[in-house]
């Protein structure tokens, strides 16, 4: 198939999907090539008669959706944020949970993948911020759709590329070399909890004092499935709880229960009042 061919038949089939083309422009070549091993799987001679079947097998339509999925994560992605949850977000959120008498914080990775998000934010706090509030635990939930990337996750052991932004001193504490991959010391693996869920269908239970769901909703989403999607990831956010969005993405209008926080773009406040200033 034809980059044209297979960009064409994107621009119909994702929205049936609730999925939107624009974010897909420039990862469509990774759909492509899993589209192409597809029809060779069905036996299928194109795509036009690949959308035939789309159109009439429910069973196919979710295969589908699983093509679509794009799993690109790293360790410390977007250094400015996990330097403002380091610096900033962190140590508020836990001086907050300790002024109340509560002794965990709760932390959400939306659309994990294979665990580096969640995994980044264990090794933060364990190397930066756990001294300084030895009463605080911090517990991570992580979730995706994905049953393989799970798995993956669950291993914790990388290579070299997923951990090229990773602070160099965090790596050689918080890896071991094993058989060319980097495996995850058992230490910083405690309270970090991997579940298989669809944002569009399932969310975990409870309040969350910060939320990270970066570069998933928000690109790839259509907008009117952003809108009921963000408003019941903003339910799950506890008041004063922050919510931590991909630097290039931007909230669907009408969020008024999220005030943007001025240390890094893409990091938000739930607060009572839209209207307090910057």
């Amino acid at each position: 198939m034809t980059d044209r061919e297979c960009t064409e038949f994107l621009q119909w089939a994702l929205p049936q999907l609730d999925l939107r083309w624009a974010g897909f422009r420039k990862v469509r070549h990774l759909v492509c090539k899993r589209l192409g091993r597809r029809l060779r799987e069905l036996g299928l001679a194109d795509l036009a008669h690949y959308r035939a079947v789309l159109e009439r097998d429910a069973a196919e339509r979710l295969a589908f959706d699983g093509l679509c999925r794009i799993p690109v994560s790293r360790f410390y992605r977007d250094r400015g944020v996990f330097d403002a949850l380091r610096d900033e977000v962190l140590p508020r959120l836990a001086q907050e949970a300790s002024a109340r008498g509560q002794q965990r914080l709760r932390a959400w990775s939306a659309g994990c993948a294979s665990g580096e998000e969640p995994y980044t934010l264990r090794i933060l706090w364990e190397l930066a911020i756990r001294e300084r509030f030895p009463e605080i635990e911090l517990h991570v939930v992580a979730t995706d759709a994905d049953r393989g990337m799970l798995q993956r996750a669950r291993t914790g052991c990388y290579g070299p590329g997923s951990l090229s932004d990773l602070p160099k001193d965090w790596l050689a504490l918080a890896f071991e070399h094993k058989g060319g991959l980097y495996c995850l010391r058992d230490a910083f693996r405690g309270n970090t909890e991997f579940v298989q869920q669809d944002l569009r269908t399932a969310m975990p239970d409870g309040a969350f004092d910060l939320i990270l769901c970066r570069n998933l909703v928000f690109t790839y989403f259509e907008p009117g499935l952003q809108q009921v999607v963000a408003a019941r990831i903003i339910d799950h956010l506890r008041l004063l709880g922050v919510m931590v969005i991909g630097i290039h993405e931007k909230l669907p209008a009408g969020l008024d229960r999220l005030h943007p926080l001025s240390t890094m773009p893409g990091l938000y406040e739930k607060t009572a009042n839209a209207d307090l200033p910057c």
